[in-house]
């Protein structure tokens, strides 16, 4: 799956500054360049972070369809400081001028994503929460960001609306309630992780009753975490997963991970994207 993204996503990002004419025609400034001018080149980052982007900076050049050399110095997750080369890169100018831009797109996003859940991640030292991620992904980067998130030492939520059932408000009010949304869920796709948001303690004990496989506490203060937790583990023998949403800042993830909540997903991880400052220098032979 990650492969085939990685192509499709490459393809539509080249498609968008080729205009579909391909690097001959479609880079009109690069056409300045003689065509057998040959240059070398490395990426610098500006600053401290995580590392994310190695495969989708390769195919760049692959789609191409130059011969461009790339000596790589980090690896996906490596933790890079500022004025550190990350790559070498060897070939033809005009291809080198070409892709620039494409994939400096692709590396500075994802390792600004990978960056942010690192610095969320480290709030949770010393607990057993997980740092889920979210839907909130800029459109047509998922796959890409999910992966990020991986790589910053965070943990994938569902990926899409196929794969495990997220019964909100509006479901449940559409269903008639907590208890006949699960009985539904389990009738149609049994197989599938079912996993319940509550905004308040008698919520929850209706979904814990029918069976929820992980429970969301929607906007849950510190109390009512705490609260949570204890129904969980003193009456349901800690069967069902709890998940904190909402207001989780890195002021305040780590007081939510110490209430003993199993998982704490956060939007801003690929919605607010920071991306790192990266630089690709031009030596021309």
């Amino acid at each position: 799956m990650l492969e085939n993204d990685i192509r499709l996503t490459v393809a539509a990002a080249l498609d968008e500054d080729l205009g579909g004419q391909g690097p001959a025609q479609g880079d009109i400034t690069a056409q300045l360049i003689p065509a057998d001018r040959y240059a070398e080149a490395t990426i610098i980052t500006r600053e401290d972070g995580v590392f994310c982007g190695k495969a989708w900076a390769e195919q760049v050049f692959n789609q191409l369809g130059g011969d461009v050399a790339l000596h790589w110095h980090v690896d996906d997750g490596d933790l890079v400081v500022a004025g550190q080369t990350l790559c070498e890169l060897a070939g033809p100018a005009r291809l080198l001028l070409t892709g620039e831009r494409t994939v400096l797109n692709f590396i500075q996003t994802l390792s600004g994503v990978a960056t942010t859940v690192s610095h969320y991640v480290a709030k949770l030292e010393g607990t057993q929460t997980r740092l889920l991620d979210t839907r909130k992904t800029l459109p047509g980067l998922r796959t890409a960001q999910k992966y990020a998130v991986t790589c910053g030492g965070g943990h994938n939520h569902r990926i899409g609306l196929f794969d495990a059932f997220l019964i909100k408000e509006n479901h449940i009010a559409a269903c008639g309630g907590i208890s006949p949304a699960i009985a539904a869920a389990r009738q149609l796709r049994p197989e599938a992780p079912v996993e319940v948001e509550v905004e308040n303690l008698e919520e929850l004990k209706e979904a814990l009753t029918g069976g929820a496989d992980i429970v969301m506490l929607d906007n849950f203060d510190i109390t009512m975490m705490l609260d949570a937790v204890t129904l969980n583990r003193e009456q349901f023998e800690g069967r069902c997963k709890l998940e904190v949403s909402g207001d989780v800042t890195l002021a305040t993830i780590g007081d939510f991970a110490r209430t003993g909540v199993d998982f704490i997903s956060v939007g801003a991880l690929t919605k607010h994207v920071k991306a790192m400052d990266l630089s690709m220098r031009f030596k021309a032979n």
